[in-house]
């Protein structure tokens, strides 16, 4: 396992070091400058050309990656251009409004996805089965943008149940982690209708039975342990997906999170902002992948023995 870890470490060292230089060089062959985005159109020449020497924007390219990478190393991002503050503070302060977030969305996925695969795998080909894995379906095909404006306008608009924007009180997270969710919990319940509905067909299951066990304690401790291990993978990947995925959602509904500081630093230019966003996203992809792989081989003995 420890070896497993350090050439993940690695692994990891190598992708950001590889998604630095992609946004980096990304950034800068994009047609426009930062500075005159960030000043105006009616900024004068000796305007921006000080602002350039300032930001250390004149310097080579090279010269500018390297600096880049020695203030990532120390933790630091720089400072956004728009906002004139410094941008791990604000990670900081966004970033737990996307914890939030993406909780309560990973919360009602699991709840809802795993109920409905349940039912769908023990009335498996019945009425209700076709109707939870249509509903799945659903969830799965529909764009997370189209079910926010959807919920937005029956639940908030014209329902008046919260607020169809922003985040005064706990529940303005209800709205958006049901969008973001949606999709998650078609994803779980499809999977564990099909993990489940295979396992209830091993020997192992009609042995419970013929011992005595009810229904439903054949189902919840033989059937759905067993079943449930692709399912947690999956459910730990879709952490770090919510985490990192919720640019959509928390723009449509004005959450001040991560995802809405990546537009707004790619609508501004904001370099620093940009970079700093797109690195911390991909450090919490690439953690919930490992605690992915990590959580996979504790649940079964087979995958630490390959390890």
């Amino acid at each position: 396992m420890a070896k497993n870890l350090g050439k993940r470490l690695l692994q990891t060292i190598i992708v950001l070091f590889c998604v630095s230089l992609l946004i980096f060089v990304l950034l800068r062959i994009v047609p426009g400058d930062a500075v005159t985005t960030m000043m105006g159109e009616h900024a004068n020449a000796e305007t921006i050309e000080r602002l350039t020497k300032e930001m250390k924007l004149d310097q080579p390219v090279y010269i500018q990656f390297i600096n880049y990478l020695k203030d990532i190393c120390t933790g630091n991002f720089g400072t956004s251009y728009t906002l004139n503050k410094p941008v791990t503070h604000l990670l900081a302060v966004a970033f737990p409004n996307t914890v939030k977030l993406a909780l309560l969305a990973a919360a009602i996925a699991w709840i809802i996805g795993i109920a409905c695969g349940i039912i769908a795998a023990v009335k498996k080909n019945g009425i209700l089965d076709r109707l939870f894995m249509g509903f799945s379906l659903l969830g799965v095909s529909v764009p997370v943008f189209m079910v926010a404006m959807l919920l937005q306008y029956l639940i908030a608009y014209k329902l008046h149940w919260v607020d169809i924007s922003g985040v005064t009180k706990w529940t303005g997270y209800i709205l958006p982690a049901i969008a973001l969710g949606w999709n998650s919990a078609g994803s779980i319940a499809r999977l564990t209708r099909s993990t489940l509905a295979e396992v209830l067909q091993e020997d192992y299951i009609d042995t419970a039975r013929a011992k005595g066990r009810g229904r439903s304690a054949v189902i919840l401790f033989h059937g759905l342990k067993n079943a449930m291990l692709p399912v947690i993978t999956m459910m730990a990947l879709q952490i770090s997906s919510l985490l990192s995925g919720a640019v959509i959602t928390e723009t449509i509904f004005s959450i001040n999170g991560i995802g809405r500081l990546a537009v707004d630093a790619i609508s501004t230019r904001d370099i620093p902002l940009l970079q700093g966003t797109v690195l911390f996203t991909t450090v919490i992809v690439i953690l919930g992948n490992l605690v992915a792989d990590c959580l996979y081989a504790v649940l079964d003995p087979r995958i630490r023995k390959e390890v």
